[in-house]
């Protein structure tokens, strides 16, 4: 990230003079002398990033006996109903995402209580697409049962943005419909 000037933590561990912790909801935030001193000619953007001599950064993560373990990023999170975690891509480019800003909640939770997870994937066979059932099963193999999905979208590829990361706003507007 730009705002820290080329580096600040290796391998988890801050570098010789800085500081991390994590905020309100995980947030990741950070201290020294390789932040930027604000956003020339935009005070407000540099208010709105920076609390106390302390970068919010969009990531979300925790620190542990002083090592930093990201979890994501905070416009990526999903909200389960009183729990929260990132998605996944998996093979496949398979991944779970939340309904969007304004989705109903899952199963009549209602708004504010949880989103509902749904799957995008890209079939390894398009002629023989996972099945939700068989999709969720394998998810709680492995994560807790709420993070299983509840809706099944099959793509054809997944969206992209210039930078090759996926357009999570396209996927979102795809679980709209």
């Amino acid at each position: 990230m730009t705002e820290t000037c080329g580096g600040c933590i290796y391998d988890g561990v801050p570098l010789e003079g800085v500081s991390v912790r994590t905020g309100t909801g995980g947030r990741i935030e950070i201290t020294g002398p390789v932040l930027f001193s604000g956003y020339r000619l935009r005070p407000d953007l540099t208010r709105r990033v920076m609390a106390g001599g302390w970068l919010v950064t969009p990531d979300v993560g925790a620190v542990d006996a002083g090592r930093l373990a990201v979890r994501g990023r905070a416009d990526e999170m999903i909200n389960y109903g009183r729990r929260e975690g990132g998605p996944r891509r998996g093979r496949g480019g398979t991944g779970a995402m939340p309904r969007g800003p304004g989705g109903r909640g899952d199963r009549g939770t209602g708004p504010g209580v949880g989103e509902r997870v749904t799957a995008v994937v890209v079939p390894d066979d398009p002629a023989h697409p996972p099945a939700l059932p068989s999709l969720r099963a394998g998810v709680m193999r492995r994560m807790p049962h709420h993070a299983a999905p509840r809706a099944l979208i099959l793509v054809a590829e997944v969206p992209l943005l210039a930078s090759g990361k996926p357009d999570l706003a396209a996927l979102r507007g795809l679980s709209q419909g």
